[in-house]
């Protein structure tokens, strides 16, 4: 199969461009820079330049390709208004693609998060949030997978928290640059909250059995952890560095300090079940042991 990718040179992207790959398909990468460029024809793929906002760009990757996996996003978490200008653009960017797909059958992997459901891990039965900082995403995937009405045959691999590789990556990332940053390896409120974790290699897995398998309209869970507490990552993060483990205020994570204070477990027995997906890669406290000084 031919694959349209966009962000195929990012943490998770590259794993997914190399499973493709390494599974037999051909892959065509959206590169928005001559940096990401090389990286794309280095790994094997075809690059086509441009971004998100290259709506043309987009059309054109989609129509050369027999499936279209999408990955890419500014991730931008600086202000609420940089925030809601990448989910913008993520928006109308899927919109986009999945107008090129209608009525083709072929298939569209998007990607999106777990959700968090009061008192137990959440499945893939349960609906994606549509408000808060983030619900833009939640709608624009929802738009996603009703183009299964419209002959398309798409899916949605739901992301835990942090998906991470050699110690990087995922929310967990975002702690040990703020703990490298502040001299304090923090968390927010008494840390019991959970966050699920996955391997970017069995992430890339999943997005491969997705894109080859998945009927139309439904949701995974790349999920491998199904929840470390918080205060576990940071005593990991805080050791590896060599700093002090603390409770901080969640506005040290700015638009994120809601989400990093919840409790989010989350799990993927459907998904081990129904696409016979098993991830083989280190779990995210032993990822974590990666981080040097």
């Amino acid at each position: 199969m031919r694959v349209f990718i966009t962000g195929g040179t990012g943490l998770i992207g590259s794993a997914v461009v190399a499973e493709l790959i390494g599974n037999g398909h051909t892959v065509l990468a959206l590169a928005r820079s001559d940096a990401s460029a090389r990286a794309a024809s280095t790994a094997g793929a075809e690059p086509i330049r441009g971004g998100l906002a290259d709506l043309d760009v987009l059309r054109a990757g989609a129509a050369q390709a027999d499936g279209v996996i999408h990955l890419a996003f500014a991730n931008d978490f600086s202000s609420p208004a940089a925030l809601a200008n990448a989910v913008a653009e993520e928006s109308t960017a899927l919109a986009t693609l999945g107008e090129a797909l209608v009525g083709s059958d072929r298939p569209f992997v998007a990607c999106s998060g777990t959700p968090a459901v009061p008192g137990r891990a959440s499945t893939e039965t349960d609906p994606i949030p549509t408000e808060g900082p983030v619900g833009g995403r939640g709608r624009a995937v929802a738009g996603v997978l009703g183009l299964a009405s419209r002959g398309v045959r798409s899916s949605a691999v739901r992301l835990p928290r942090t998906v991470h590789n050699e110690g990087t990556g995922g929310f967990a990332g975002v702690l040990t640059g703020i703990a490298r940053q502040s001299g304090v390896s923090g968390y927010p409120g008494d840390g019991t909250q959970r966050w699920p974790a996955v391997h970017a290699l069995d992430a890339a897995v999943l997005f491969r059995l997705a894109l080859e398998q998945a009927e139309a309209g439904t949701s995974w869970h790349a999920v491998d952890d199904e929840g470390d507490q918080v205060r576990d990552i940071a005593a990991v993060i805080g050791r590896r560095l060599g700093l002090p483990v603390e409770s901080v205020p969640a506005e040290t994570y700015g638009p994120l300090g809601v989400i990093f204070a919840a409790d989010q477990p989350a799990s993927s027995a459907h998904t081990r079940q129904v696409l016979g997906w098993q991830p083989k890669h280190p779990s995210l406290l032993a990822d974590l042991e990666n981080i040097q000084a």
